[in-house]
């Protein structure tokens, strides 16, 4: 960990070299990641990476120019630099350029830090594999899966004020507990490794694997479907990067601009973005350090605004939501800290009332199909079961899904009680299970 003070001292020597520019930022990334993997029920790697990377923007004119490094000494910096401002010499005019912001409005302090995970060793790590793996045995199972815990730094900095830090540490427990023809997956991820139970991760996993022995086979078609959390999430994190998409919106590609203000889902979703909330990863400004504003994606059903960053909120005359991604950015602002409100129905009670359908863990390599539809595809796994009259009976065989996200939101019947937060790269998602009157699967598998 480099410290609020080492790293205030990169920013200021990068802006320094950066004076023969009409404008430059820079931003600091810095990890510190052990991770304990294992595979067939033994930890084959146990490893601690450290690493801290730079990365300056310079502005002449309207020509912009980029560079990074990972070498954060004086010749390491010096060099980026120059390479940034030659760059930048040798671009084309970037027209839409609106500069580079000047918010200096002071930001919350969130705690999102813990030393308990920054010192959590690779002991306890290894300790708590152990404990999988055994129970594993003792039933005639093999796992697979990583333990992870570290923190991360976010510094940024620009020649018009913006200064900004923010220190995190995140522990991650994921795990695919596997029979001859089952599979079962379990994952948590939490700010403090204590709030992780990998014990009951372990159990999750385990359960699923044994009750999805000896799979039968389903036919494509309509069904109705409880989706955990995991699945849940993925649909989100898709929907609110095909949707709610600035630079999407502005260009015309997404649903939301037929559909802004109109009823899009069930009147009981809810779902926005708010990196201020400490139920999530919170970073309360974006990448370019500008303050991050919450904002309502899907209100009580109907549809709400997208995110901005300072490039499309000026070319949009817009207030910037504090959406931005590290530069050089082609995707547009996207919502990173993801909330879905959760209803009034135990996750338990969730398959009552679903004479034949099915129960869906997760998705696995989910592509869109139709961006602007918000059609998807992709398959599900670890953990596929058949419902039967309000219970699950057996497992199925895994099924390929294309669907609209829209369209499933607007099936939505029930709502889970409770929540589930997944960390990523850049932010969290915090969601509930779902029931969907009717998804659509469109193939079957062997497996």
């Amino acid at each position: 960990m480099l410290g609020q003070q080492q790293t205030e001292r990169i920013l200021r020597e990068v802006l320094d070299l950066a004076k023969a520019a009409d404008e430059a930022e820079v931003v600091v990334f810095t990890n510190e990641s052990g991770l304990t993997r294992f595979a067939e029920n033994y930890i084959h790697q146990n490893v601690v990476e450290r690493n801290a990377q730079a990365h300056v923007r310079v502005v002449l004119g309207k020509k912009l120019g980029f560079g990074s490094t990972n070498r954060v000494d004086g010749d390491g910096l010096r060099e980026m630099v120059e390479r940034a401002l030659q760059t930048a010499s040798l671009s084309e005019d970037n027209p839409d350029f609106a500069g580079l912001p000047a918010d200096n409005r002071p930001v919350p302090t969130i705690d999102v830090f813990r030393p308990s995970t920054e010192r959590f060793t690779p002991r306890r790590r290894a300790e708590a594999v152990a404990r999988l793996i055994e129970a594993c045995q003792a039933k005639g199972l093999r796992a697979a899966g990583a333990f992870e815990t570290g923190l991360r730094e976010i510094a940024i900095a620009n020649s018009k004020g913006v200064f900004r830090y923010q220190p995190a540490t995140v522990a991650d427990f994921n795990t695919v507990v596997m029979s001859d023809d089952s599979s079962g997956f379990a994952n948590a991820s939490a700010i403090d490794v204590h709030d992780l139970d990998v014990d009951a991760l372990a159990r999750e996993a385990i359960d699923k694997a044994e009750r999805s022995r000896h799979p039968i086979d389903l036919p494509a078609g309509e069904y109705p479907v409880v989706l955990e959390e995991y699945a849940v999430a993925n649909l989100i994190g898709f929907l609110a990067y095909l949707g709610f998409n600035g630079m999407a919106y502005r260009e015309g590609r997404t649903f939301l601009n037929e559909k802004r203000g109109q009823p899009i889902a069930a009147p009981g979703i809810s779902i926005w973005d708010d990196g201020l909330d400490p139920r999530g990863l919170a970073q309360p400004f974006d990448f370019e350090g500008v303050a991050k504003r919450r904002v309502d994606l899907v209100k009580s059903g109907i549809a709400g605004d997208p995110v901005y960053d300072h490039q499309t909120a000026s070319l949009a005359k817009v207030d910037n939501t504090g959406h931005a991604l590290p530069a050089p950015n082609s995707y547009g602002p996207i919502p990173l800290h993801l909330f879905m409100a959760p209803g009034a129905t135990p996750k338990t009670e969730l398959a009552k009332g679903i004479t034949r359908g099915i129960w869906v863990t997760r998705f696995h390599y989910v592509n869109p199909v139709q961006p602007r539809q918000t059609i998807l595809t992709g398959m599900t796994r670890d953990g596929t079961f058949l419902i039967e009259d309000g219970q699950i009976t057996r497992g199925i065989k895994n099924l390929r899904f294309t669907a609209s996200i829209l369209e499933a939101l607007q099936r939505v019947e029930a709502i889970g009680a409770t929540t589930r937060q997944f960390i990523n790269t850049y932010g969290s998602t915090v969601v509930p299970a779902l029931r969907i009157g009717s998804f659509s699967f469109s193939g079957a598998t062997t497996f």
